[in-house]
């Protein structure tokens, strides 16, 4: 359990070390987790060192939000100036989400039903 959390934080670091050195505009734990992403298609499992805890933080993930959300209400009167704006963004791109996600889904099962010849 405890490799497997050395594992995630020192991709997340690795992420980290990346954004500041390249200065791309996206957070280092994202990066970090998209190098994890490759590493695991690589290997083509995912080890139980690293399932274990992970499965352990995802039973958490909501709790996991709280600081987020205290962040925000910090920055209330910055939401409060620009909230139409923010729940426009929102709705288009949650809407977007939707959209893409389901031509994704659509084309990948029209492939996967010729593949197994049945079209």
């Amino acid at each position: 359990m405890l490799i497997g959390l050395l594992v995630l934080l020192l991709f997340q670091f690795v992420g980290e070390l990346f954004v500041l050195a390249v200065g791309v505009p996206v957070p280092g734990p994202v990066v970090g987790m998209v190098l994890l992403l490759g590493c695991l298609i690589l290997k083509g499992e995912v080890p139980d060192y690293l399932r274990l805890p992970s499965e352990a933080l995802l039973k958490h993930l909501a709790l996991l939000f709280v600081p987020a959300g205290v962040g925000l209400m910090v920055h209330f009167k910055l939401l409060q100036a620009d909230w139409l704006a923010i729940l426009v963004a929102l709705i288009v791109s949650t809407a977007l989400t939707i959209v893409i996600t389901g031509l994704i889904l659509n084309r990948s099962a029209k492939k996967l039903h010729q593949m197994s010849g049945e079209g």
